[in-house]
Parts: structure tokens; sequence; C-alpha cells
């Protein structure tokens, strides 16, 4: 098909849509124009995206392809969503395709991040789907002379309850329709009652594949006369080049183009291995002037961190007095910390890019395939870099083999895009090796926490202060004061980046679930933003949640230690929200929590104290971001004291996520959760030294192996009557707690710093 589709108007782009002219991620249909925008306030994603017809598209052919901005990572969340259209529309699964994360044709949803897909992008889809239901039933009364309240909508059917026979199929209805109209959110969704597949199980509908070998994932993608490429980076951040022999490497087999922009150090060859041959021999002679500028290591680092430029915010304060603070009243006072952690994706990053058209043609268009999270801000950072208009560039994601937060998906897209512009109407492949990922990622910020607290007479907490030092945990694109993809800073005419931010409360950043959920008549939480960014940092999964959970909690439990109290009623004592006391007392129940000693010290002998292998269990809990799931952790280890090894054998977790859509995908999340956490928490840890990243392979950097995971019990509370809740990140922070906590019980020595080393 020859036609122009980026000057088509929005109408005829919803005609096309419509008719069914689509396919997997290829048809470059432009976005949806500004003048579709509506005023909120919506529910979900709707309030930027009102459009009915953005979301949810019916063909001539009975067909209806479901359009998201939010794309599949591994979640499940693709199976979710179809489950919602299939529910609210009463449309058979098979019968629904989708569509996500497509700068030309999905909604725009930012970024898929935060646990916030179903609570955004799936209310969205329950709102368009049951406001197009009722369109249709409107048009099915007129069509069969009948009242709307006698008709029913099932399988893509407008059908009298009382006689089924008497019908109207969908497809029969659509030129009654106009469902190319803004949102009222009037029409209330189904009620739990009437769901048919929400709130089951429903086999993931990207699984067969990834078993099955066939191509899923963007590193598999292939095109019509496709190259491969290689970025040469230097040997440290903000190091500059300063020598290179082009001639040299272009003589290789294979190669096409050396690439040079500044800094920006690029080669281009037929095949992949002819491109990974070039770039080790351009690495090997190109000299670089390093600027020995990373910060301390191990211990130092937070010292460090304490003794820099900060953006100091109070969080949260209530009821603090001068004289309660300068009491003489013992206050109990402890240190957490978490290093640098890499992301860890199992597939280093890779993108394709194809400039269509001479460079020097003002329509010249660039199509990036890629697996970024957010699909329009890259589009708009790689305007910003690639100095064109951002109409000029078409951005589709494709699943990477690895994600859990902002890893190199979004620099890769400007690596392949900036070394494409040298051959022009050639596809290019570039994927960042092994050493790249590691080295180049955007790590998770290392955290300094630090607590301080008051009991009263009876055992209660009377004061309670927050204190934490941290980078920032986001520098995604697109930053209005900068461009945060990494080789738009190396190029001859750089870009800045952004500055350090912190994402506002209630979500927070850096400080996010730094305010505990517990009811603390005296309260403070201050946040330490640091400024300067030597190493950089961004969205690493929970952000900030896992230290200030890790810290909240691992300090509940010393307090209740202090006071002489279980420490599941003494966290029960201090919470109102009837909804957290549920998850507590339900994983209690489920690991047969008593409040007495031997709870603790599970499966040990008694009267034993010379054990070297010693048992213990410890919980933890939050609501994440104060505003999504419950989740609360009973965790089992066993430790070794000649040895130092922790392992942890067994977890239970239970969750409140309001109403379940998927409860297998629930699951799921929360067993990944608890798994990852577990890896954080004993293993990981970026290394470097002042002057480069020595983190660079897998065996620079352990996680944890198959034989080494838990045993994981999880239980899902279901309320119907709620909205859905954002569940992907919530178990980290609890499930690092127990753990530490869980190691106190066992031997009595208390871990506040991960990974967590025992002392022998």
């Amino acid at each position: 098909m020859n036609t122009n589709f980026s000057k088509l108007t929005s109408t005829s782009r919803r005609s096309f849509l419509r008719a069914g002219v689509l396919c997997y991620g290829f048809n470059w249909i432009s976005a949806l124009s500004a003048d579709d925008k509506a005023s909120p306030p919506l529910p979900g994603s709707l309030k930027n995206n009102p459009k009915l017809d953005a979301w949810i598209n019916i063909h001539p052919d009975g067909k209806v392809t479901m359009l998201t901005g939010k794309v599949e990572l591994g979640q499940g969340i693709l199976t979710a969503l179809t489950q919602i259209v299939s529910d609210e529309l009463d449309i058979e699964l098979k019968n629904i395709k989708v569509i996500s994360g497509h700068t030309d044709l999905t909604p725009d949803e930012g970024v898929t991040s935060g646990s916030l897909s179903i609570q955004d992008s799936g209310t969205a889809l329950r709102y368009a789907c049951a406001e197009v239901r009722s369109m249709l039933i409107d048009a099915g009364s007129k069509k069969l002379n009948v009242g709307a309240d006698t008709l029913i909508a099932e399988g893509g059917i407008i059908k009298m309850a009382s006689n089924k026979a008497i019908s109207v199929k969908y497809t029969d209805l659509l030129a009654s329709v106009n469902y190319s109209v803004n949102a009222t959110a009037k029409v209330q969704p189904k009620n739990s009652s009437s769901h048919k597949l929400i709130g089951f199980d429903l086999a993931r509908r990207d699984i067969p594949g990834k078993v099955s070998g066939q191509p899923m994932y963007v590193q598999d993608l292939r095109l019509p006369k496709m190259v491969h490429a290689r970025v040469i980076r230097p040997p440290a951040p903000r190091a500059s080049l300063i020598s290179f022999s082009k001639e040299q490497i272009e003589k290789l087999p294979g190669v096409l183009k050396v690439l040079q922009d500044g800094s920006f150090l690029g080669v281009i060859a037929k095949r992949e291995e002819q491109a990974v041959a070039a770039a080790n021999a351009l690495r090997a002679i190109a000299k670089w002037q390093t600027p020995n500028d990373l910060p301390p290591f191990g211990t130092a680092l937070f010292e460090h961190m304490r003794n820099q430029k900060t953006q100091d915010d109070v969080v949260s304060q209530k009821g603090i007095t001068a004289e309660l603070v300068k009491s003489e009243d013992k206050f109990y006072r402890q240190r957490y910390t978490r290093p640098y952690i890499a992301h860890g994706s199992i597939g280093p990053s890779c993108a394709l890019a194809h400039w269509e058209g001479s460079m020097s043609d003002a329509s010249n268009h660039l199509k990036v395939w890629c697996h970024s999270q957010g699909v329009f801000p890259l589009r708009n950072d790689l305007a910003k870099a690639l100095r064109i208009p951002k109409e000029q560039i078409t951005v589709a994601h494709v699943e990477g083999s690895g994600c859990y937060g902002h890893n190199g998906a979004d620099d890769v897209a400007l690596d392949a895009a900036l070394i494409a512009k040298a051959l022009p109407g050639i596809p290019v492949r570039l994927q960042w090796m092994r050493e790249d990922e590691f080295a180049w990622e955007p790590y998770g910020s290392p955290m300094l926490v630090e607590m301080s607290a008051k009991l009263d007479s009876k055992g209660y907490i009377a004061y309670w202060q927050h204190e934490l030092w941290s980078y920032t945990h986001s520098t995604r694109p697109y930053d209005p004061d900068g461009c945060n993809l990494l080789g738009a800073w190396y190029t001859e005419k750089p870009l800045k980046a952004g500055p350090s931010r912190n994402i506002p409360q209630p979500s927070g950043g850096s400080d996010r679930n730094s305010i505990a959920l517990y009811d603390f008549p005296n309260q403070k939480v201050v946040n330490h933003l640091i400024q300067n960014m030597p190493i950089r940092t961004s969205a690493l999964r929970t952000l900030g949640a896992f230290c200030n959970v890790l810290a909240i909690e691992s300090f509940m439990d010393e307090l209740a230690s202090e006071s002489g109290q279980d420490p599941v009623e003494f966290r029960l004592k201090h919470l109102k929200d009837s909804r957290a006391i549920a998850v507590i007392e339900e994983v209690a129940r489920m690991a047969n929590w008593r409040t007495s000693k031997e709870s603790y010290t599970y499966n040990q002998p008694a009267g034993n104290p010379g054990l070297i292998e010693k048992r213990g269990r410890g919980m933890g809990f939050a609501k994440y971001k104060n505003m999504a799931v419950y989740c609360a952790v009973i965790a089992e280890v066993l430790v070794n004291t000649q040895t130092g090894a922790i392992r942890v054998e067994k977890a239970y977790a239970s969750a409140d996520a309001g109403l379940i859509i998927n409860p297998n995908g629930l699951k799921n999340q929360i067993e990944g959760g608890l798994i990852q956490a577990t890896s954080w928490s004993l293993l990981e840890r970026v290394d470097y030294d002042t002057n480069h990243i020595k983190t660079q392979n897998w065996s620079d950097y352990p996680v944890l192996r198959f034989t080494d995971v838990p045993l994981v019990e999880v239980s899902l509370i279901n309320r119907p009557e709620e909205r859905s809740l954002g569940v992907g990140e919530g178990a980290h922070g609890p499930m690092a707690a127990a753990i530490a906590n869980a190691v106190h019980a066992a031997c009595g020595q208390r871990l506040r710093d991960t990974p967590l080393k025992l002392q022998v």
C-alpha cells in the first residue's frame, strides 16, 4: 500500500484502523493529533487520551483491535488487558488483536512503569469498552425497534434477553455508531458478578511463542537488506576521544563504514560477526582521555553521598515539637544502605533504525524498532538529539529479552539512528555487547537511610524520623531541560542531560514509600536528593521503595525487639488500615506464625546454641507507593554461622490488589518480585573504581541461581468492589526486610546493608 499515512487527517486514520489496515507494528500510521485531546477529569489514561476509538476499533469482519500505550515487558499485561476488553465489550478473545506502544497508532500513555498498566490503561479500556458497548446496544434498540433495557451484548451480537433469536451483529451497526468521540465515563463497567474472564486465570498470549522459540524479541527482528552495527564506548563516563585509525578498520572484511561524531564512535558491517570483530579492533586502537572522577566504592560511598550538595525536602511532617526532639527519652537510631544495582537484562539492548529517503530530503522519515518502555518520550528525545521534528520519527515497541526499568533500550535506539544516518535507505540493526549493557546502562541509585524513633511507656512509637540520601531515580526521556539519551552527550555538538529530579509524591522517586503506612503521632521524613551524578542512575524496579521499605520494616522489627513485642503484633497495633491488617494477618496464618520465640526460629532444635546452621523467620510489609498493592511477606532462612552463607528456603506472601483481573498473572508478579528481591538482598552490587566500571560480565555480577530460588507461596485477597491496583513492584521491599529480619531471628545479627553479609 502506497498511501502516505502521515498526511491523513485523524478521521481518515481512524477509518483505516476500522477497516483493519493493521499488522504487527509495521504499518506507519501517524499519531493522533493534538485536537483529539479533551479536558480531564476522566479515569485512568482516558484523561490524556479521551477518544474512544483511540482505544478500540471494531472492524467490518467482526474483529476488534485493542490499542494501548502500555507494552509487554514479560509481565503478562497484554493478556490481562484483553481480558478486560473481552468482558466489557462482550467479544470473544479470538477476535481481539492487539497493538501496543506505537507512536503512530496507540494512545500516548507515557512510560510502562510504576505498576500502573492495569490502573491506568486497564481502567481506560474498561470505561471505553463499556461506553462503546452501550452505544451498540442503543443502536441495536433502534434497529430491532425494542427497548434498550431488553437487550444484552454477547459474543459480538446484540440480542433480546428474553428471545436471543432476535439479534443483530455489531458489524451491522457500525454505520450508525459514531465512537470517534470523547469518552464521558458515564457508563459504568460491568459488576464483578457479570465477569466471564476478569478474575479468572487465562493463558498468557505471549508464552507459546517464547517457549517454542518463535522470534518474539527485538533481538530476533530481521528486515530485508539489513546490515549490522556496533558502537564503541569510551573506557569511562565523560571520557573524550583523542585518536583512532578509520582507514585501518574500514579495510577489515565486511566493514561498510566507520562513523565518528565527536566522541561517538560506531562501525557498520554486512554481517554481525564482522561488526563485532571490527568493533573489537577499533576499541583496541582508539585512545581516550578519562577524567578519573567516579565516587569512592564500598562503605566510603555513603559518607561521600552524605557530604554532597543536595536538594532537601521535608516529605512528611506531623506533630513534631522542639520539646519532643530535645527530650531525654531514649532515641533508637539505625542506618541502612543499598549500593548501585544493575538491571541485569538477559539480552543486551538492541534496536533497528531505518532512514527512508535522502538525508538532504526534509521529508526523510526515521523508523525505529526497539524495546523502550516509553515510545512517545523516546521519540521526543530522538527528535532533540537528531535535530529533526518529532513528526518525522516513528517508534514501534518490540519486546526485549530483559527489562525491569530504564536499561539501555532508549540509548540503543539513538545509537542505531545515529549510525543508520550513514546509510540512508538501509535498515541498520545495532545490538549492545554484554559489556556495553553492564557498564553503560543507568543503574539503580545507591541509598543511605537513617532512622530514629522513640517508644512510649506502653510500647507504642511516639516519635519517628526517616532521613534519606540518594541520587535521582529517573533520568528517562523526555526531560524538558535536557536530552536523556547517552549518545547525545558524546557527539560533536553534544546535548546536556536533564538535571537530577525527584518524582513528586504520592508516587515519589528516591522517597517512594518513605512515608510509613503506620500510624505515628509524631513523624518527619526528609529527602536529600544529590544534585551531582558521577555514575548515571535511573529507574530500576521499585525505585527508592526497595531501600525505604527495607529500612522501615527492619527498624520496626528492631523496635519490636527492644520493647519485647512480637513483630506481627507490633505492626498490627500501629495500623488503622483494615486492608493492611488483613494481609498481615493472612500471611501470619499461612506461615503458622505464633507470638513466641519458636515462631521465629522454625524447625530449629531447642537448647543447642552451638549449631552451625541456624534457621529463622522474619516478616516485612508495605503498601507499594502507599497507593498500590498491599503486600506482607514472611521469609524463612537458613544461615551458616561458619561460612556466612545465607539461604532463603521459603517465602509466604499475602497480597491485596483490589479487583483481580488475572489471578495467575498477579501471583506471577508477586513470585517474581520475591525472587528478584532475594537476589538483590543477598548478591547484587555494581563494582567500580575511581576510573571505570569494573562490572562488565555475568562473572562480575552474581545473581541468584535456579538452585537457590526459594519456595514461594502466595495468597491473594480479591476485592471485586475495589479498583484494581498495581502489583509488579509490591513484593520487593517487604521481601528484603523479611530476609534481614529472619537472619536476626536465626543468629542474632542485624544486617542493615545490602547485599546482606553475615559476620563470621
